[in-house]
């Protein structure tokens, strides 16, 4: 039997009241091997595994010639939105972003979140992370991380400050992708004003205005960086 939306609200209001852990990521090895396109979508990969900005790379570029160009990248974020669009009514309701920030894509959120929790959502594809359903995300919102190697007691001990939400996972360190589309604050996002901020994303990583992007001129994520650090060894 199907969850109404309301008792659906009810649970994950539960679930934050339970306390669900946050992610501790306790050194730079735990940072998670993740991904989250320009407009939401996550992608994961195993550590020691190329980044996954790979993966999101190759399934935008269709014809397969090195580059996302204007259309392909709109198509892209087009075809992301179907897929959360649970009722196919051109329209991201309350409840549809909830199932994106707490199923699809739950490092918006911070939560240590089971692997077999996220699979299945009412048609929607779970994470894509290998391994068994024993295994954990580690995620980073909640966490704020200590990175810094100094003492707390030495003068100049600091944290890192680490960015929010997906932020972290992203080109543009967006700590929410969906969330700008919602123009009028209205609780709801449009197709057309989803594929307009795409427009917009575009145009942000297209820095030199070359009409497409590269895998080589796009920014590197927070995490990739912290990946990069952490495992000197792989190539990411």
């Amino acid at each position: 039997m199907s969850l109404s939306r309301r008792t659906f609200g009810l649970s994950l209001t539960g679930l934050i009241a339970a306390g669900a852990a946050p992610a501790m990521a306790r050194d730079l090895d735990d940072w998670p091997n993740v991904f989250i396109s320009p407009m939401g979508k996550p992608f994961r990969a195993k550590m020691g595994a190329p980044y996954p900005v790979v993966d999101w790379f190759k399934e935008a570029d269709k014809d397969g010639d090195g580059k996302i160009d204007h259309a392909e990248f709109m198509a892209d974020a087009g075809a992301f939105f179907d897929v959360l669009d649970l009722n196919q009514d051109g329209v991201l309701s309350s409840y549809e972003v909830a199932v994106y920030e707490h199923k699809v894509a739950p490092e918006i959120l911070g939560f240590n979140v089971p692997v077999s929790d996220l699979r299945g959502t009412r048609g929607l594809p779970g994470p894509n992370l290998p391994g068994n359903d024993g295994a954990r995300l580690w995620l980073a919102q909640m966490a704020q991380p200590q990175v810094g190697l100094e003492q707390p007691n030495e003068p100049h001990a600091r944290t890192e400050e680490i960015p929010e939400g997906a932020a972290p996972f992203g080109l543009l360190e967006t700590p929410e992708p969906l969330s700008a589309a919602d123009v009028d604050f209205s609780g709801i996002i449009l197709k057309e004003n989803f594929l307009k901020l795409a427009a917009r994303r575009f145009n942000a990583l297209d820095h030199d205005q070359d009409g497409y992007l590269t895998l080589a001129k796009l920014p590197k994520t927070y995490v990739q960086k912290k990946l990069d650090h952490a495992h000197k060894g792989f190539h990411f």
